[in-house]
């Protein structure tokens, strides 16, 4: 038997989501859509299965039915395998009367569903990063160190450093002390030289701080031991983590590669945008570590008349004397002549609409799914399913940062304009 074959991944499928509003408003975290044709979960799950990880299970608590039928439809593995990515929603029980209070006491709730897979070592995931990360090097820096608990690191910049949780480590790695989101004074005392990393003199004094990305690898007995131990702590970083440190051989993992938390619409918007710049930071051409995702059999998408720069067009898009520059289209859009979309995010749709219902929609008062006739849409996210009219201008040219419209056909969020899954734009709006 290989050395992973004992390990088991638990990917935490997060909270209700309320920084990702509206986007989270019908769908979990970990289902958003991200660039044009995948969804968050896909990360993690490619991730593990390009480590040779592939017993895997997802958590889920909030709006979860469109992740399950997306975990369903894509994540298949052969009979003649062990390999699984299988679900485990938040349940009600007699001795856990209540829903998953944090991450701890989540993994701490599913306990009974895995003792029958003799786990040595259990890797504990996020359900909405943006990163690639062979986690074979995680189990390999766990086991080296002969550790009960490795946490992924990150050099951090001040300005972003608050937002985490951050340690110090000694010469070997060991960390030694841990505090969750430090302000002030408290943050200026967890500085550390990350040349000691490796980073070069220079990056070490723009990122002078070690950032938890909220990924671990644990000693599976140790981990029953941590939990049991106090059944009051509901989180990792705030409670379980600084509680090993004391006690157990905690060991951090250096990662310098890019990593997004794709919590907020900010940072949603601008790592799908930044996915269609010439040199990404994030990478979907990457042959040897590919971000898998649902086999949909679409046809390839087609143009007419089009000047698009800078963008990415998904499957089975019908696009129409478009002008499009650095914007993600995503499965199934449609857009007729004229339409400018610039800096925007258009996620497409789950089904084409057929010529006859495109046809009777004049009849019934409501656009076509798609984008029609000279609309212009700029700084945008267009979620599934969308009806937007004609002559329509999603521009935001009073700069307004946050609004929810009155009708709730669209949100602004951090001066983004957002139309949510399933929403309709009626002809001429202005916002």
């Amino acid at each position: 038997m290989g050395q992973y074959d004992n390990v088991v991944a638990v990917i935490l499928g997060g909270g209700a989501g309320s920084r990702l509003f509206p986007l989270t408003r019908e769908r979990s975290k970990p289902a958003v859509p991200l660039g044009g044709k995948y969804r968050l979960i896909d990360v993690p799950v490619s991730n593990c299965i390009n480590s040779n990880i592939t017993q895997i299970f997802v958590l889920t608590q909030y709006n979860s039915a469109s992740l399950n039928r997306h975990i369903s439809q894509t994540y298949r593995f052969s009979s003649f395998s062990s390999g699984f990515v299988e679900i485990l929603a938040a349940e009600q029980r007699k001795d856990s009367p209540d829903w998953f209070q944090g991450t701890a006491d989540a993994v701490r709730q599913i306990l009974p569903h895995l003792r029958d897979w003799r786990i040595k070592t259990l890797l504990i995931l996020s359900g909405d990063h943006l990163y690639r990360m062979d986690y074979r090097k995680f189990l390999q820096r766990h086991y080296d160190t002969n550790a009960d608990v490795t946490i992924s690191v990150i050099p951090a910049k001040r300005e972003e450093a608050e937002g985490f949780g951050l340690l110090k480590a000694d010469t070997d790695g060991r960390i030694v002390e841990f505090k969750e989101k430090p302000k002030g004074d408290a943050l200026e005392a967890m500085q550390v030289d990350t040349s000691s990393f490796g980073l070069s003199a220079e990056e070490a004094e723009k990122r002078p701080f070690l950032a938890s990305m909220g990924i671990y690898v644990f000693d599976y007995a140790k981990l029953l031991d941590l939990l049991h131990a106090d059944q009051a702590a509901v989180d990792f970083g705030g409670e379980v983590i600084p509680a090993a440190i004391k006690n157990y051989n905690v060991q951090a993992h250096f990662f310098d590669e890019y990593w997004e938390d794709i919590g907020t619409i900010r940072a949603f918007f601008e790592a799908n945008l930044d996915l269609a710049s010439p040199l990404p930071r994030f990478n979907f051409f990457n042959t040897e570590a590919p971000i898998y995702s649902r086999s949909r059999y679409l046809p390839p998408s087609k143009l007419q008349g089009c000047d698009i720069d800078l963008s990415m067009v998904s499957e089975g898009c019908i696009l129409n004397g478009v002008y499009a520059r650095s914007s993600i289209i995503g499965l199934r859009s449609r857009m007729d002549v004229g339409v400018r979309v610039e800096s925007s995010i258009i996620m497409g749709s789950d089904f084409f609409e057929s010529i006859e219902e495109i046809k009777a929609n004049p009849d019934r008062g409501t656009p076509s799914i798609g984008i029609g006739r000279n609309t212009v849409i700029r700084k945008a996210i267009i979620d599934k399913n969308v009806r937007i009219g004609r002559d329509v201008k999603l521009l935001n040219q009073a700069g307004v940062e946050n609004l929810d419209a009155e009708d709730g056909s669209y949100f602004i969020r951090d001066g983004i304009i957002i139309v949510p899954k399933n929403g309709v734009i009626k002809d001429g709006t202005e916002v």
